[in-house]
């Protein structure tokens, strides 16, 4: 670079520098929250002088955030492209502008009704109080959750509360640093088997029109044209939770599986999901659980994990460890606001505790729900003309359809996440691999890990009973329907462009084979089709049988590959031979996965 382009760049970043610095000052002057306010001063006069907190500063004003059907989710800080308080207004603004229009078109005359739920993140709260005193303002009748609960109360407050609306301040398993914005529709909003689930367009596309209209209306950062009530929303009692817990007891099936002898062991991942939890297992009749101490009481700093999520490495040590201490024979956690569920126990196998897959716990559910009927709830009128339904998504394994064929049930795939599986007609039971599980739709049409735990007890107690564990069942569905593996490469980038690319190398230059055996089958699932809407994703199958799916994360920057590999099973006596090609398989497909991805 030759002097003069070198004194070139050097001004043209001054100038940047300082626009983004007048940004700043505009933004905080109007900022809706003193903390963050303070914090944008403080890095816009460091970004004169570091190259860090320049690019940090760029990023936080590096456009708005955008609203999708997954609400919000990013880093907390000061900025239009960060979750603060004036974010968290103008999106609160926006679905109260969409609620009114579809209350005006549901009927005159008609005031909407919401309620609003949150975790035990920081600014949770203040995000929470400041949606409820825009709801309120605009008109809404709003419930705002007592306490810091887990999402599926609020899920499941939505239709108990007949609301056309439902918002979640979480940023579920998501790094501390995190936090999100989540929006259920209910009530006269949307169809029957719709209410009480995550949005899907045309409503996110709408809502964010309405945040768009609020955010260009007035000057960064300022927020004084949306009106907050400072009261007139309605706190509920004791008894929406206690109603819940009730719902989910009752789950159970004491008659048909009346054992009770089994040693658990519990975490909530310094999640929300403790007390409800444990009330609601103690509730069936499961007494013996042992709580992880450190990671019992909620807290937003996650401190003894490095990611508060179930799936990651290291994440369930402390879990083990108590479970190995106290002799258990099943471990259960939630992650922090305990919609998902993992399930660990001692491999016989090895003599170690492990964690099972989520497709794992996913046709281990499958299994019993089918060996209860396909319904969760007791005392339900049976409707022959209605066969009930299993569905998973494209990225679950195949095993479940296989599971429901066997019972005489039906089996429908989905997008990935529970917008899409909890709005299959008839649904009976719904998982995604990524350790979330919907057992009652009846009672929560979302996933919730609290009462995947307690049915995953009931599984238990009922195999310990007879001598058996979970390890036989699934040796069962081996044997019935082939050795199913699933494994999961999950590359994390800082730059989003990374995923782009890499995305964009594989329709290329896809892959002709995956362990050996020719790709047989390929589809680019960003072009719709009858089944399913368009989807950024891509799909292999091969000559045996093995489906590769990759696909961006739509929470975290992540880019995600899904593997499954199915190996037949001629007898018990071939299991483990069987065990040991599936590894194999697993290790061979992921190898050319990581070689087509450049990695």
């Amino acid at each position: 670079m030759t002097h003069s382009s070198q004194t070139r760049s050097e001004s043209t970043a001054a100038l940047e520098t300082a626009a983004l610095t007048a940004a700043a000052s505009q933004w905080a002057a109007h900022d809706a929250d003193p903390g963050t306010a303070a914090q944008l001063t403080t890095l816009a006069r460091r970004a004169a002088h570091t190259p860090e907190a320049a690019a940090e500063l760029a990023d936080s004003f590096d456009g708005n955030l955008q609203f999708g059907t997954a609400g919000l989710r990013a880093v907390m800080g000061p900025g239009p492209n960060r979750m603060n308080r004036t974010v968290v207004r103008r999106a609160a603004a926006g679905v109260a502008a969409h609620l009114l229009d579809l209350a005006r078109q549901a009927a005159p005359e008609y005031t909407p009704r919401a309620v609003v739920g949150y975790d035990a993140r920081h600014n949770s709260r203040d995000f929470a109080r400041d949606t409820a005193a825009i709801f309120t303002a605009a008109g809404i009748e709003t419930f705002l959750l007592p306490a810091p609960l887990p999402t599926p109360v609020l899920a499941f407050a939505v239709r108990h509360l007949d609301c056309e609306a439902g918002v979640m301040v979480t940023a579920s398993h998501n790094p501390a640093k995190d936090n999100g914005y989540k929006v259920y529709l209910g009530g006269r909003a949307v169809a029957p088997e719709a209410r009480g689930v995550q949005i899907v367009a045309p409503h996110d596309a709408q809502i964010a029109a309405h945040i768009a209209a609020v955010s260009h209306t007035a000057e960064a950062g300022d927020t004084s044209a949306i009106a907050l009530a400072d009261k007139g929303w309605t706190v509920p009692g004791a008894d929406l939770v206690d109603s819940y817990k009730a719902a989910v007891t009752a789950l159970a099936d004491p008659e048909k599986f009346p054992a009770r002898d089994l040693r658990i062991v519990h975490t909530s991942m310094h999640g929300v999901g403790h007390e409800t939890a444990l009330a609601v297992l103690a509730g069936a009749g499961f007494t013996d659980i042992h709580p992880v101490p450190r990671q019992s009481a909620p807290d937003p700093d996650f401190p003894t994990v490095a990611f508060p999520n179930p799936e990651e490495p290291g994440a369930l040590d402390l879990a083990f460890a108590l479970a190995h201490e106290v002799g258990a024979d099943v471990m259960l956690a939630n992650d922090p606001d305990a919609d998902r569920a993992a399930v660990g126990a001692l491999d016989p196998a090895t003599g170690q505790w492990r964690k099972f897959h989520g497709d794992e716990v996913g046709a281990l559910l499958g299994a019993h729900l089918a060996s209860r009927g396909g319904r969760a709830e007791k005392g339900a009128t049976p409707d022959a003309s209605r066969v009930p339904v299993f569905a998973n998504s494209i990225v679950s394994s195949r095993l479940l359809a296989r599971i429901a064929s066997a019972a005489g049930y039906l089996h429908v795939q989905t997008l990935t996440g529970f917008k899409w599986i909890s709005r299959v007609p008839g649904l009976a039971y719904g998982y995604e691999e990524a350790l979330g599980y919907c057992v009652a739709p009846e009672v929560v049409r979302d996933k919730d890990g609290m009462s995947a735990g307690l049915l995953i007890a009931e599984m238990a107690a009922a195999l310990k009973a007879e001598g058996r564990t979970l390890f036989d069942v699934l040796d069962d569905l081996a044997l019935e329907h082939g050795l199913h593996a699933s494994d999961q490469i999950s590359i994390r980038v800082e730059d989003l462009g990374e995923i782009t690319a890499m995305m964009a190398r594989l329709r290329a230059e896809p892959p002709a084979f995956f362990d050996g055996s020719p790709v047989s089958g390929f589809t680019d699932m960003s072009v719709a089709t009858a089944e399913l809407p368009a989807t950024d994703a891509l799909l292999y199958l091969t000559g045996k049988g093995s489906r590769v799916i990759v696909r961006p994360s739509g929470t975290e920057p992540k880019l995600k590959c899904y593997l499954e590999v199915i190996v037949p099973v001629a007898g018990r006596a071939e299991l483990a031979a069987a065990r040991r090609e599936v590894s194999r398989a697993l290790a061979a497909v992921s190898a050319d996965v990581r070689a087509a991805l450049g990695q």
